[in-house]
């Protein structure tokens, strides 16, 4: 698919998430704070369409991570209906709707950092690739939980929905961890097909 339809489509399966997701979401404030990412992305994603298009396996990566967004923005990641139903299959104690959106966090910026470096620095694969990038991946994560931080000092108890900690003390490390865990993931599973989509652009 042209990559100027590729990104059209992808404008529009988000703004018809984004409609729904805002309709009556659970809490308004944690809404706007967890599809902030997607009103960013968009706009920077049609700013450099001609400058730097992205390989079709990066950009189906953040158009799925954006509807993740704004699934758990609708009803926040404590409270996606999908998370209770693996909750009951698999006899957890929490949703893990959360555990699986910080798995996103560093499974898509893994590849798309992956690009930006193979693109435009003159590192190549390798060993030192893989640490620069699990350790960009953890910068994301230590960076939004600094995010969520900042909001838990301004809105006190008004953060709780966005922070979505469960009563789990150890959430924010938890956090991190699946944020490195997907990343690893990522280039273990996704490197070659990525490295074969990379040598045709």
């Amino acid at each position: 698919m042209h990559y100027t339809r590729a990104l059209a489509l992808l404008s529009i399966v988000w703004a018809a998430m984004l409609a729904w997701s805002g309709w009556a979401p659970y809490d308004r404030a944690t809404w706007a704070m967890e599809v902030a990412p997607v009103l960013i992305a968009l706009p920077i994603l049609w700013l450099t369409r001609h400058a730097f298009l992205l390989t079709p396996l990066a950009l189906a990566l953040i158009g799925f991570h954006g509807v993740v967004l704004m699934l758990g923005g609708a009803y926040t990641y404590a409270r996606v209906p999908i998370g209770f139903e693996v909750q009951e299959w698999l006899g957890l104690a929490r949703n893990p709707y959360d555990r699986f959106g910080h798995l996103m966090q560093g499974f898509v910026p893994a590849i798309v950092f992956r690009e930006m470096l193979l693109r435009l620095s003159p590192l190549r694969a390798g060993w030192l690739l893989t640490a620069l990038l699990l350790a960009c991946c953890l910068a994301v994560s230590a960076a939004y939980e600094l995010i969520e931080f900042g909001a838990a000092m301004a809105l006190g108890q008004g953060a709780e929905e966005f922070l979505g900690t469960q009563g789990d003390v150890w959430d924010t490390q938890w956090d991190m961890l699946m944020c490195l865990i997907g990343a690893g993931i990522a280039l273990l599973l996704l490197s070659r097909w990525h490295d074969r989509q990379l040598a045709k652009v």
